[in-house]
């Protein structure tokens, strides 16, 4: 009967290890980020747990779609600055011309890519109640004039949502405008 006892012991503090040592390693698998035009170069990034803590810390249960689009936000923001601590992208510019040619400046393209990266990891998390993440959506306005964002669709009434951070400098918080809107290319409010 003590052997029982032994054996039932040890298989509780077995299962609890696992819990554990997920508080001390990184809370995700490794995920690429752009840290170029054209997402021609990226790296493979692991957050910690304490990194992940503070983005997952931006999500109270949000009581509206509304708050949860600031939060998407503010979660962008925040995962830019730590992404580009670690990769260099923390030199990265608005739009393109003032950054052209520095290391660690992003296009449009690798900014929607990495926005996109983000927001499936917000989604896998739990994070999102009120919107999925849908696939980048480009707009042509002229032939040269061609841009991309990420997306988001609201789950309630199927609106979708651009969420642009390539207007803004690295760590910025993005613009989250009504689809159709950045589409026709009307002023952000």
């Amino acid at each position: 009967m003590k052997r029982f006892r032994y054996v039932i012991i040890e298989w509780v503090c077995l299962a609890c290890l696992p819990a554990t040592l997920t508080l001390a390693s990184p809370v995700a698998q490794p995920f690429f980020v752009c840290t170029d035009y054209h997402c021609d170069q990226g790296e493979q990034v692991t957050l910690t747990h304490a990194q992940w803590q503070a983005v997952r810390e931006l999500f109270s249960p949000a009581a509206s779609p509304t708050q949860e689009r600031e939060a998407v936000r503010q979660a962008i923001a925040l995962l830019e600055k730590t992404v580009g601590a670690i990769t260099g992208t923390w030199r990265d510019l608005a739009e393109n011309a003032t950054g052209a040619g520095q290391a660690g400046q992003l296009d449009c393209i690798s900014e929607s890519k990495n926005t996109t990266t983000y927001l499936r990891l917000l989604y896998d998390d739990g994070l999102l109640r009120w919107h999925d993440v849908e696939a980048r959506r480009v707009r042509h306005t002229f032939i040269f004039n061609t841009h991309w964002s990420a997306v988001i669709r609201e789950r309630g009434n199927g609106q979708r949502f651009a969420v642009d951070s390539w207007f803004l400098d690295n760590g910025e918080m993005p613009y989250v405008q009504a689809l159709n809107e950045w589409l026709r290319k009307e002023p952000v409010e």
